[in-house]
C-alpha cells in the first residue's frame, strides 16, 4: 500500500539473469525492433537490480499489443514467470477504490463533496473533511503504514474499524485541504464508505460492478489470502543479502488501499477503459484525472486515486504500488491512447519504474518519425565539434551565430579529450516555441554529457548545446 513516486529508481542490488516467457499476445503486434527494445529494457533492469521477475503489458492505439513476463516468478522451486500469472499491485488498487466511489456518485448514492461525518461522524474533524479529500490524500488523516517493512502488529488480523479507530481518530496531521500527504488511512475510510453505502466490501463491489465490464475474470483479493502457488511469489532483501520470501500482511490490512492482485494484461484492460472512457462516465473520469488544488492555490499533483502529471510532453495518469514482496507501476497516456503496466515480485526496489520509463520512451520514439534521423545528425555534429568543425548548412542563422570562433575552440578543446562516446541516446522530446526539442545523453567511460537541440520546421537547428549532466 506504500507508493514510490516518480520513475527514477536506485538500482544497487546483486545482478540476476532474467529469462523470458512466451507472450500471451502475438509479438508481431509491434514492430520487431520495438519488441526487441522492450525485451532489452526489461532484461537489463532485472539483471542490474536482481529483481526475480517482471510482467509487462503495453497498450497502443487503445488495445493491448504486447504482454510478456521475464525472469522467475518463484525461486523454490524455480518457476519461470508467465504473463498469465497474477502479481499484487499494491496501491494501484486505489484507482479502483476511487472508481467505486465515483460509480456510487453516478448512482446518486453519495457525492464527492459529502462530509465524512455523514458516514462516520466519530472520526476526527469528520464534519470538515470531504470524500474528495480522502481520495486525494488532502484530508489530514495520518498514514498507518509509511514504513517499508512489516511491523509485528501488521502480521496479525485487524478490521477496517480498528484501523480507523487507531489512526482516523488521532489529531489530523494538517487542516483539511492544506497539504498533500500520502495516507493509506484515507483509503480505508473510503473503502468503509463503499461498504456502508453498497452493502458490499470493496472487492465484492468491484467484482459486480467493474471487473465484468473490463472482461477481467480472475482478479484476486489479497486482503484475505496470499496468492496461490500458480501465481508469482513475493520476495524481499535485507541490504544486499539473498532474496527471501516476504511475510504476508495480516487479514484486512490491505482493505481498499492495496488489496488487488491481477495480471499485467488485466490491469491494461482497466487502462483501456480509462482511455476509451468506458465503465465510468466521462464526467467521473474527468473528476478522477483532475488535479486537486490545495487551500493555498497550489496543485497537489494528484487527482482521485491517481497521480496527474506528464512524461516529457505527454499527459500521464499514473500510480505506483508496493506491498510486501511486490512493486508495480501503471502509467496511462490517455491523449496518446497508450499505457504501460509493469509488475515485479520484489519490494523496496524500483526496477518496475526503470522498465516502465524505458518502454514508454521507446513507444514515443516510434511516433517521432524523424527521431532516428535526428539522432544520427546529432552524433555527426558532435563528432565534428570534437574536431573543431561544423557544417553550417545544418544550422539557422541564430544557431550559426552561437558557434563563433570562441565557442568552436572551447567545444573542441573540452570534448576532444573524451574520445569516442560509448553511447548516444535520445532522452526526451517535446515541442516548444514552434520547434521540436530533443535532449540526448552522451556517455563516455568516466562521464556523461547532455545535449539539447531545437529544430525549426524547415529542419534547421536553432540550438545545439552540450553541457555536463546534473
Amino acid at each position: 500500500m506504500r507508493t514510490i513516486p516518480g520513475f527514477v529508481r536506485l538500482l544497487c542490488l546483486t545482478a540476476l539473469l532474467a529469462s523470458a516467457s512466451a507472450s500471451a499476445f502475438a509479438q508481431d503486434a509491434l514492430p520487431a525492433d520495438l519488441s526487441a527494445k522492450i525485451d532489452k529494457v526489461a532484461n537489463d533492469a532485472l539483471a542490474k537490480s536482481g529483481v526475480p521477475s517482471a510482467s509487462v503489458a503495453v497498450v497502443r492505439d487503445g488495445r493491448i499489443v504486447y504482454a510478456k513476463a521475464y525472469g522467475d516468478a518463484r525461486l523454490d522451486p524455480k518457476t519461470p514467470a508467465t504473463s498469465a500469472m497474477r502479481y499484487s499491485v499494491g496501491s494501484i488498487s486505489k484507482e479502483f477504490t476511487a472508481a467505486a466511489i465515483l460509480l456510487l456518485q453516478q448512482e446518486g448514492k453519495l457525492s464527492l463533496d459529502d462530509k465524512v461525518a455523514k458516514f462516520f461522524p466519530e472520526l476526527t474533524d469528520a464534519d470538515h473533511i470531504t470524500i474528495r479529500q480522502i481520495l486525494s490524500h488532502t484530508a489530514g488523516y495520518q498514514d498507518y503504514w509509511p514504513q517499508d517493512y512489516l511491523m509485528p502488529a501488521m502480521r496479525q488480523p485487524t478490521t477496517p474499524a480498528q484501523i480507523m479507530a487507531g489512526w482516523a481518530k488521532k489529531p489530523l496531521d494538517f487542516a483539511p485541504g492544506a497539504q498533500w500527504q500520502y495516507s493509506n488511512t484515507g483509503y480505508v475510510v473510503a473503502g468503509a464508505i463503499v461498504q456502508k453505502v453498497s452493502g458490499q466490501d470493496p472487492f465484492e463491489f468491484l467484482q459486480q460492478h467493474v471487473f465484468p465490464a473490463l472482461g477481467v475474470t480472475d482478479a484476486y483479493d489479497t486482503d484475505l489470502h496470499a496468492l496461490p502457488a500458480a501465481d508469482a511469489r513475493g520476495y524481499s532483501r535485507n541490504a544486499l543479502g539473498p532474496l527471501r520470501p516476504s511475510p504476508k500482511e495480516g487479514v484486512h490490512w490491505m482493505f481498499a488501499a492495496g488489496e488487488l492482485a491481477m495480471t499485467a494484461s488485466d490491469l491494461a484492460r482497466w487502462d483501456i477503459a480509462m482511455i476509451d472512457q468506458k465503465v465510468l462516465s466521462p464526467a467521473s473520469w474527468q473528476a478522477m484525472q483532475t488535479e486537486v488544488v490545495l487551500n493555498n492555490g497550489l496543485g497537489s499533483g494528484y487527482g482521485l486515486g491517481v497521480f496527474v502529471g506528464r512524461m516529457d510532453s505527454h499527459r500521464m495518469i499514473s500510480h505506483d504500488g508496493e506491498v510486501m514482496g511486490f512493486t508495480a507501476g501503471n502509467y496511462v497516456f490517455p491523449d496518446d491512447r497508450t499505457a504501460v503496466v509493469v509488475l515485479t515480485n520484489q519490494d523496496a526496489v524500483g526496477a518496475f519504474g526503470t522498465i516502465a520509463t524505458g518502454i514508454a520512451k521507446a513507444m514515443f520514439e516510434v511516433h517521432d518519425a524523424d527521431a532516428t534521423k535526428a539522432l544520427a545528425k546529432a552524433e555527426t555534429i558532435f563528432d565534428g565539434l570534437q574536431h573543431g568543425k561544423i557544417d553550417r548548412s545544418l544550422f539557422s542563422p541564430n544557431g550559426n551565430s552561437y558557434f563563433d570562433k570562441t565557442a568552436l575552440g572551447d567545444y573542441a578543446s573540452s570534448l576532444a579529450p573524451l574520445g569516442k562516446p560509448t553511447a548516444f541516446t535520445l532522452r526526451a522530446t517535446r515541442l516548444r516555441g514552434g520547434m521540436q526539442m530533443r535532449a540526448y545523453t552522451v556517455a563516455f567511460p568516466k562521464t556523461k554529457l547532455s545535449i539539447s537541440t531545437y529544430t525549426l520546421p524547415d529542419g534547421k537547428l536553432e540550438q545545439y548545446i552540450v553541457a555536463p549532466t546534473e
